[in-house]
């Protein structure tokens, strides 16, 4: 009977996302019912939900995901600089005023800028940064070529 109770418990702590205490209570409440227990706990807001995680939790996940995604910078294939986004994040916080006309510098010399995550998948940002990358392209050929216009007349 013990076994029972501590796997209902557990089972109910899990699909909650409660205290021992509260999934304890619940069943105890509802006569070791899990349905009903978790119906009560429904009732008495105790269900912690994607949306109501504490602020900290939301941090730390943020944190490893930016952790396990990198930030790449290639010119004709070859990578120039591949750093996890936590260090990008934290260089542009402090140099901002290095790092923003550094990274307009790679757009107009041709680098490709892209987001990988840890298994060398793309980010969705990447078609982003893509059309960014055509665009200046484009204007650098534009440019070149009134230019040659001009130096022609």
């Amino acid at each position: 009977m013990m076994n029972s109770n501590l796997e209902h418990i557990d089972e109910l702590k899990r699909r909650a996302n409660v205290s021992y205490g509260d999934a304890k209570e619940a069943l105890e409440h509802c006569n070791g019912d899990l349905l009903e227990a978790l119906i009560y706990l429904e009732r008495e807001n105790k269900i912690k939900t994607e949306q109501n995680r504490s602020f900290s939790t939301k941090v730390k996940s943020l944190f490893h995901k930016a952790n396990n995604t990198r930030f790449v910078i290639t010119k004709k294939g070859r990578t120039v600089l591949d750093l996890s986004v936590t260090v990008s994040i934290i260089m542009t916080a402090f140099a901002s005023y290095i790092v923003i006309p550094v990274l307009l510098l790679a757009l107009v010399t041709g680098h490709k800028m892209k987001f990988e995550g840890k298994n060398g998948e793309d980010v969705k940002v990447n078609e982003a940064l893509n059309k960014i990358s055509k665009a200046v392209d484009s204007a650098k050929k534009t440019l070149a070529e009134e230019d040659l216009n001009t130096a022609t007349k």
